[in-house]
């Protein structure tokens, strides 16, 4: 018998909240300054790309038979297992292919915890490609699976899965369905954490809460995010706090997701012009990111800058600069690199502008 649980995918422009896995940004949301995007401990060449990390382990999904000839379960367990391989590798065509014949098989077995399953990696792969037309699908398919087959609409997989179309809404522009969305995965999740509270561990692990707690923090994040892309900061500070307090009582100061909210919330806060509430969340970012080795302590290092040249500390601004661009240049980053050139000669004009009223002052 097969056992479905949640469906924890990602793709560029995806943020996803467990320990130790990477986060990325929402689809749509533009913000600027750039953000971190921290990758698992002991991430980098040779290591699982983002196309690989569309698929995580099916942690014993499907519980293989002991028998020695395989049943057509065990077949779509190989297939599966073969399509993040290839994924990893960013053989994304082959992935789908095999997908797909994972798909049929399942059909042809009527198992539909399979089907189910097959449907949220695809969906999930499709995310990763791009093709936010057929994740879209893939994922309603997966959920109306789900749900017929006794699942609550509260479940976390359920609520996951919509937080990815809350997403695909985002980036194609249909703000309604993205609000609303989001909306629904907030309220129903805080009610959630809410009445988890009082159930014994014995009846729901620790472990079990804390992951819809996590995943509430996701809710936040994401919608944060996305508001912050429309300007709609008052909002989007609220939520990020809220995320924040989540992700510090959970995974702890230290841990890269908490470092990244620290660091968006200050990117909020200076956007508002709040400069020196800004500073002290950017300026403990920064600390916590060189204290930790963050693999982007760069992007932040030049969130940092922005901040100081909003608060006319040009001098440490440019300190700030030229330590961020030498880490960037180190990792050949040349998105961040190029933003951060742009922000030097930024701080250049100023500088310059400073100098020329202090003379004309005098």
């Amino acid at each position: 018998m097969l056992r479905f649980a949640g469906c924890r995918g990602l793709r560029p422009g995806w943020r996803i909240w467990t320990r130790g896995r990477r986060t990325e940004r929402v689809p749509g949301a533009q913000p600027s300054p750039p953000r971190p995007r921290p990758q698992p401990p002991g991430s980098g060449p040779g290591t699982l790309s983002a196309a690989g990390l569309a698929f995580l382990p099916a942690a014993r999904l499907f519980p293989q038979d002991e028998k020695e000839q395989r049943d057509p379960e065990d077949d779509i367990v190989l297939l599966i297992k073969q399509a993040k391989l290839s994924a990893m590798r960013g053989k994304l065509e082959d992935a789908d292919h095999l997908l797909h014949q994972a798909l049929k098989l399942a059909h042809q077995s009527h198992n539909n915890q399979a089907i189910t399953y097959t449907y949220v990696q695809m969906a999930n792969l499709a995310f990763l490609r791009g093709d936010l037309h057929n994740a879209e699908k893939l994922f309603k398919a997966a959920m109306s699976q789900l749900l017929g087959s006794g699942t609550r609409q509260d479940d976390n997989a359920v609520i996951e899965m919509s937080l990815k179309l809350c997403s695909i809404y985002a980036s194609t522009e249909r703000h309604g369905l993205a609000v609303e969305g989001y909306k629904w995965c907030i309220e129903t999740l805080e009610e959630k954490v809410q009445s988890q509270k009082a159930v014994p561990e014995e009846s729901l692990s620790a472990a079990e809460k804390e992951n819809t707690r996590l995943l509430l923090g996701m809710s936040l994040d994401s919608c944060a995010r996305y508001m912050m892309s429309r300007k709609q900061l008052e909002l989007a500070e609220s939520l990020y706090e809220k995320a924040l307090a989540i992700s510090q009582q959970v995974q702890g100061e230290t841990h890269p997701q908490t470092v990244v909210l620290m660091n968006d919330l200050a990117t909020v806060l200076d956007m508002k012009g709040h400069h020196e509430r800004a500073y002290d969340y950017v300026r403990r970012a920064s600390n916590l990111a060189r204290d930790t080795s963050h693999p982007d302590e760069c992007v932040i290092l030049y969130n940092l800058a922005r901040v100081l040249m909003h608060r006319g500390n040009y001098s440490e601004a440019k300190q700030v600069y030229e330590e961020a661009l030498k880490q960037a240049e180190a990792k050949a980053d040349k998105p961040v690199i190029e933003r951060i050139r742009e922000g030097m000669e930024e701080l250049e004009v100023k500088t310059l502008q400073f100098r020329v009223l202090g003379e004309t002052n005098h």
